[in-house]
């Protein structure tokens, strides 16, 4: 049996104190290990629906038959490349890259229409294309529209260069922390 004297709750106390000091001291340096992204920044990350900028989600539809349509390079704001993080025990050297892609339409009619993708080693070329019914009078209205891209194939570590209709840009694919 312990006796609890003054000196020894006073000690205590002051262990304790010190001990909470120590941890909100540290805490700061554990928090600067993990970078502040937001969401749309992270490999996987979905928005469904409406976000809070007013953009919507969309895919590619298949065109009406009967209609005719004028083609033109897609329009949009922001190209945020997004790698799937590589882990040390993965059996592969390798991920999957997705590219979210904001823009707005420039109309009321316009639709997103294709997409294609060729690849040439560190070299993504990305043609992304619109499509509005010939001869129709469409309000002009901006309809902004996020849509989310997945590269083929797979990446190795290194750098890499996004060439988005006539926009270049650069992402890198790093390895584990521990490499």
């Amino acid at each position: 049996m312990t006796s609890s004297t003054p000196d020894n709750r006073l000690a205590l106390c002051a262990g304790r104190l010190l001990g909470m000091v120590m941890l909100v001291c540290l805490l700061p340096g554990c928090a600067a290990l993990q970078p502040d992204v937001s969401p749309e920044e992270l490999y996987g990350h979905r928005a469904s629906g409406e976000d809070g900028e007013g953009r919507t989600t969309i895919a590619v539809s298949q065109p009406d038959e009967d209609v005719e349509y004028r083609l033109f390079d897609a329009t949009f704001d922001t190209v945020t490349i997004r790698p799937a993080p590589m882990t040390e025990n993965a059996a592969s050297n390798d991920v999957p890259v997705e590219v979210l892609i904001k823009g707005a339409f420039p109309d009321a009619c316009s639709e997103l229409h294709d997409v294609t993708q060729q690849r040439a080693g560190n070299l993504i070329l990305v043609t992304l294309t619109m499509r509005r019914p010939q001869g129709s009078v469409c309000a002009s209205v901006l309809r902004p529209y996020r849509y989310y891209l997945d590269l083929e194939g797979r990446f190795v570590p290194g750098p890499y260069s996004l060439r988005l209709n006539e926009s270049v840009h650069t992402f890198e694919v790093r390895p584990p922390a521990d490499s």
